[in-house]
């Protein structure tokens, strides 16, 4: 099989990024919708408008009404037609830039994708998450290439709450572990084929920049202000992340990410949280060495992610095993990420994982002294 590895045409970061947008944006047609929820139309459009008028681009401006569902992408891609854009810019989070990608496919024009947050590595990718209107994981959807352009303003990332740079921590912690299982089962990527050896390396670097940085960043952000370490973690949420895992591929994490989300007590929780809690998950499914898995629980610990049941919203009663079986029943889905793993999985196994998993995340709680 060939191996492939597949990234955005451009990705430019920097200070000041978004005054940018019109220049670039000019490189590849003259007129745009632009979609962004209403919070970020607020922060963003000003910006963006005198960005577009100085390049002469011609921009409409239209709210993305927060579920990444085919509902929406269509209402969006009318809109669209009508005005007779030529390309998308999505500004904001994973949803609203997913539905960009989404709209710009079905309507055969260039993206241009917008982060106003490192909180997930989906603004690098060729996919879509389609969740259903009610908020539950649907399907993947392919493209057939990457965005063509993804501009990051670090200042606007930097200042963007906390939880958010979090969450893209924990996203961008199952990069490496999902990559290193997919090597090994010589698994297709998201690419369509095997792993480089830069794609894995990416991925591992991923994962060394967290561990290095992770704590760093955290601390400047709480305390409102830059520095090199804030910097290097959006480029490891964003760029290492998302080459890694799209050239790499998915397993078990995002696997049990998707089966979380058919509990409705966990859509309040950020992607990136539950993925963390599917890292952890899936390490104990592969049986991990305690060394590692020990380094997982640290920095999950010392970043704030969730290593407990309760942390992601799932409270122990009655009813506990019914839910977790359910999560490890979709986790299972014929053709989820969790195949993906260098060995059989079955729902048995996940739903074993998931409850060792919490048991273990409690114990490694006691060690900080924290009591749920």
């Amino acid at each position: 099989m060939l191996t492939i590895i597949q990234s955005p045409s451009k990705y430019i970061q920097g200070a000041g990024a978004l005054e940018k947008v019109g220049k670039y944006a000019l490189m590849l047609a003259n007129s745009y919708l632009v979609v962004a929820d209403s919070f970020v139309m607020n922060l963003t459009q000003a910006t963006l408008e005198k960005s577009f008028q100085i390049s002469s681009v011609q921009a409409y401006f239209e709210i993305f009404r927060g579920e990444c569902c085919k509902k929406e992408i269509n209402r969006l891609g009318e809109i669209l037609k009508r005005h007779g854009c030529k390309g998308v810019v999505g500004v904001g989070g994973g949803k609203a830039l997913d539905t960009a990608k989404a709209i710009a496919f079905y309507n055969k024009v260039p993206v241009i994708i917008v982060p106003t947050a490192a909180s997930n590595d989906a603004p690098t990718s060729a996919l879509s998450v389609i969740y259903t209107e009610d908020g539950a994981f649907e399907e993947y959807l392919m493209y057939p290439s990457n965005p063509d352009m993804v501009i990051m303003d670090s200042t606007i990332v930097a200042n963007a709450p906390l939880r958010l740079l979090i969450s893209g921590m924990g996203d961008a912690l199952s990069t490496y572990f999902e990559a290193r299982a997919c090597y090994e089962a010589r698994a297709v990527s998201m690419a369509g084929g095997q792993s480089t050896l830069a794609a894995l390396n990416l991925a591992r670097l991923c994962y060394e920049t967290l561990l290095e940085e992770g704590l760093k960043a955290k601390a400047a952000v709480e305390a409102g202000v830059a520095i090199k370490a804030v910097d290097n973690i959006i480029e490891a949420n964003t760029y290492l992340s998302g080459i890694g895992f799209e050239s790499s591929g998915l397993a078990g994490a995002h696997a049990i990410h998707n089966g979380l989300t058919v509990l409705e007590e966990c859509h309040t929780m950020l992607h990136g949280e539950k993925v963390a809690f599917g890292t952890l998950a899936q390490l104990v499914l592969e049986n991990a060495k305690q060394e590692e898995l020990e380094t997982v629980l640290d920095f999950c610990v010392q970043i704030g992610l969730p290593v407990t049941l309760d942390q992601i919203g799932i409270q122990d009663n009655d009813d506990l095993k019914g839910k977790i079986m359910k999560v490890a029943k979709a986790s299972c889905a014929k053709d989820d990420t969790i195949h993906n793993m260098p060995f059989e999985v079955t729902e048995d196994q996940v739903y074993a994982a998931i409850m060792a998993t919490d048991r273990i995340g409690h114990k490694w709680l006691k060690n900080y002294n924290i009591v749920l």
